[in-house]
């Protein structure tokens, strides 16, 4: 995993970046706040930022800002012993953690693991078709990055349909799944639930298609992305 660590101090950086290579990270380094920038936005698969609060340039605030604009990276602040101020600053602009210094070896690896395996285990509870995106933690659902609100039914047959992307599902194999074996009400409620989910998809409802005489199918790749 690829860590951005910046920070003025020569001695420092280098002792961090020994640290994180030696617990098996690959460590970028930059020295004021302004390569920091420059670098995040070149590279795409940053996973977490170690951002020293005193920097040249642009300090650890001002780049946090920036970064915050477009991406939602972990980022740990960096800060002086006992200074509150910079850490009270650094969580209200998005901060995930602070590391106050000086620190252990024990500390500051401990706190990017931690951070590290929170982000590893958000990822995978995402899932995605298209433009869909839902997060089965906060069951937040998606559309273009747009929040979409569904109801407990809508959430559960979007999650059915999405797992078995491209796959033709039958109404019976939905209504088990979804709505549960036991469930003894019309087998129609099924069109329904799908033409009201189609409606809070946007231009995304195209994903689900009607195979006749069979059921239906989630499917994005044969529908034309929105410009």
């Amino acid at each position: 995993m690829k860590i951005l660590l910046v920070e003025d101090d020569k001695r420092l950086r280098k002792l961090i970046h020994d640290i994180l290579k030696k617990e098996g990270y690959q460590v970028i380094e930059a020295g004021d706040g302004s390569e920091a920038l420059k670098i995040f936005f070149e590279e795409r698969d940053i996973e977490l930022v170690l951002l020293d609060i005193m920097l040249p340039l642009f300090n650890g605030i001002e780049v946090l800002t920036q970064i915050r604009k477009l991406s939602e990276v972990p980022v740990i602040m960096l800060t002086a012993l006992g200074s509150e101020q910079d850490e009270i600053k650094g969580l209200n602009t998005g901060a995930n953690d602070y590391i106050s210094k000086p620190f252990s070896y024990e500390v500051l690896v401990a706190r990017v693991n931690a951070i590290l395996r929170k982000k590893i285990k958000e990822n995978e509870s995402i899932i995605s078709e298209g433009e869909v995106q839902m997060n089965q933690l906060t069951y937040e659902v998606r559309v273009s990055d747009e929040i979409v609100e569904l109801n407990r039914k809508e959430y559960r047959l979007l999650v059915y349909l999405i797992m078995n992307r491209k796959s033709v599902l039958s109404r019976n194999q939905i209504l088990d799944h979804v709505w549960g074996f036991d469930y003894s009400g019309d087998i129609r409620t099924i069109d329904t639930h799908i033409k009201t989910l189609r409606t809070k998809l946007k231009h995304c409802g195209q994903y689900i298609h009607t195979i006749r005489g069979a059921g239906y199918m989630l499917d994005s790749s044969t529908v034309t992305p929105q410009t």
